[in-house]
């Protein structure tokens, strides 16, 4: 049995990326590593077993291309239309809100919103499988 322990992006902007993720998902940082060529962030919270890791590489001063393999990386909350409104306000764009049904049953209520570079990430209000 495997054990997923963490998950990578690349991010132009430390300071810029943690205050994002410590504002939005309650994530800080647990450990950074610094390398004379890249530094790396891990960020956590304690709902979580699972680390985003922030890869910033230096010298990097272009946006990373996405390209289209990236899919995005979700988080569960309590209160979705309370987190909307939240997002609103920090002025972060969330997308519209989204009853995900099939054949009658709510599958999944969620909305997406995009990082300061980019990736998508999609905030999902616990129900179901996502308790």
């Amino acid at each position: 049995m495997a054990k997923l322990v963490h998950s990578m992006i690349r991010v132009l902007d430390e300071d810029r990326s943690t205050a994002f993720y410590d504002q939005a998902f309650g994530l800080k940082v647990d450990h950074r590593i610094d390398f004379e060529s890249f530094t790396l962030v891990y960020l956590r919270n304690g709902e979580n077993d699972i680390e985003l890791e922030l890869t910033i590489n230096k010298g990097q001063t272009e946006p990373y291309d996405l390209g289209n393999g990236y899919g995005h990386i979700a988080f569960v909350v309590e209160d979705l239309d309370a987190e909307h409104a939240r997002f609103t306000k920090a002025g972060w764009e969330p997308r519209k809100l989204v009853d995900f049904e099939r054949d009658g049953e709510l599958l999944a209520r969620f909305f997406f919103v995009a990082d300061p570079d980019g990736y998508e990430i999609e905030v999902m209000q616990r129900h179901g499988r996502y308790r």
